[in-house]
């Protein structure tokens, strides 16, 4: 008999697997699902990066590269750092990853001993504390509240940091909720890291570019010029290019911590794959690039508003408007207590159970994101199945 190690214990089954596991046998069994579970753009990669790839495949880019790539990836995102969010990295201050999680998971790796707390704020993404708890870190939650527009105070993050505090995560905009803080509610927490000098910012900016309503976007490390060396800056291809499945991630920081990486890396992936690094390239220096996340961004924008504004009108029903990425959270905990057929609904689990089952509408229960009284649909879909899917919703609550 096998027996598995004791940190498969630590990590907790995700609670939305099971919601999406049956919408898709749905969807398999010829049920017309209306799913809002998608994290990915719904655009396809642009072609001019797709013509890169093939290009690199006739041209043999097909072998090992250096760990963690190539030189001219490196330069790139070096280049990128400097040019649009003023930060003056270096090339060796670069690291890649397959993806904005395996480099979020190295970097826990990488800086966290066992008993090192660290600081999430919910409604947080999904795999922040299980990555923690791989690490052997500890979690601790700093709650936002929707009245505020789910973003902490200063005050919040100073009563929450301890002398066993390690890293602070930030995520703006935010996967949930697409709440984002502004550049003075940034600042205003930047004072306060700033006052502890050993605590490591994890600035997770992936959604960078999908902001809205005129929000202006920057990058945390930015606010003092003490952040430079105590923060992470994470990003990736995935939300910018819509290049989800190619899994190229970047982190920029102090060389210390990116030489660990590093070597971390070299160990597990050595690097990212050989044929994604060239058009990784060309994404973030062909002027088209810019071109399309402006396409794409005014899009979601569009469809954000609608969705927020038809959840807006629901009966008892609240959602904060997002600001960025393309989720929308609205609190659905008026209906808890309500029975569907055999389901009694007690928290967004069983409401996102009762919906699949009832009106075939997929769903991401928030309980995984510290919030069992919300649940997040992504607007990464056409406005039609966007108003399809809501007028579904509407529906259920009607008969509840």
């Amino acid at each position: 008999m096998i027996h598995l190690a004791n940190r498969i214990q630590l990590v907790s089954e995700s609670i939305t697997l099971a919601v999406s596991a049956k919408a898709n046998a749905m969807k398999k069994a010829g049920i017309d699902v209306v799913g809002f579970g998608a994290g990915e753009p719904d655009f396809d990669t642009p072609a001019f990066i797709k013509d890169a790839a093939k290009l690199a495949l006739d041209k043999g880019q097909t072998k090992y590269t250096p760990t963690p790539c190539l030189p001219d990836l490196k330069a790139a995102i070096a280049k990128k750092f400097n040019d649009e969010n003023n930060l003056p990295y270096k090339p060796e201050n670069i690291t890649t990853g397959a993806g904005g999680k395996h480099c979020l998971y190295m970097a826990f790796m990488a800086v966290l001993n066992p008993g090192d707390e660290v600081i999430l704020l919910s409604p947080y993404w999904v795999s922040y504390p299980e990555q923690v708890k791989l690490a052997g870190g500890v979690n601790k939650i700093v709650q936002g509240e929707q009245r505020n527009g789910f973003k902490i105070t200063p005050q919040q993050l100073a009563d929450a940091i301890t002398p066993k505090t390690k890293v602070l995560v930030l995520n703006s905009p935010s996967n949930p909720a697409g709440h984002a803080y502004t550049p003075a509610e940034l600042k205003a927490l930047a004072d306060v890291v700033v006052k502890h000098p050993n605590l490591i910012v994890f600035s997770d900016e992936i959604y960078e570019k999908l902001v809205y309503d005129g929000l202006q976007f920057v990058s945390f490390a930015t606010l003092h010029p003490q952040l430079f060396d105590q923060t992470l800056t994470f990003n990736c291809h995935s939300k910018t290019f819509a290049m989800t499945g190619w899994r190229v991630g970047y982190v920029g920081g102090p060389k210390p911590v990116i030489d660990a990486i590093n070597k971390l890396q070299s160990q597990m992936t050595s690097h990212i794959t050989s044929f994604t690094q060239m058009p990784a390239v060309v994404a973030l220096t062909d002027p088209r690039g810019k071109e399309s996340v402006d396409a794409m961004r005014a899009e979601f924008e569009k469809r954000g508003r609608h969705m927020h504004q038809r959840l807006a009108d629901l009966p008892n029903v609240t959602c904060v408007k997002p600001q960025g990425a393309f989720y929308c959270f609205p609190n659905v905990s008026a209906y808890f207590g309500r029975t569907v057929g055999t389901t009694q609904i007690t928290d967004a689990v069983s409401f996102s159970a009762a919906l699949l089952e009832s009106h075939h509408v997929a769903v991401v229960p928030g309980n995984d994101s510290g919030f069992d009284t919300h649940v997040r649909l992504s607007f990464a879909t056409s406005m039609q199945q966007i108003d399809k899917g809501l007028d579904r919703l509407a529906d259920f609550l009607k008969k509840l």
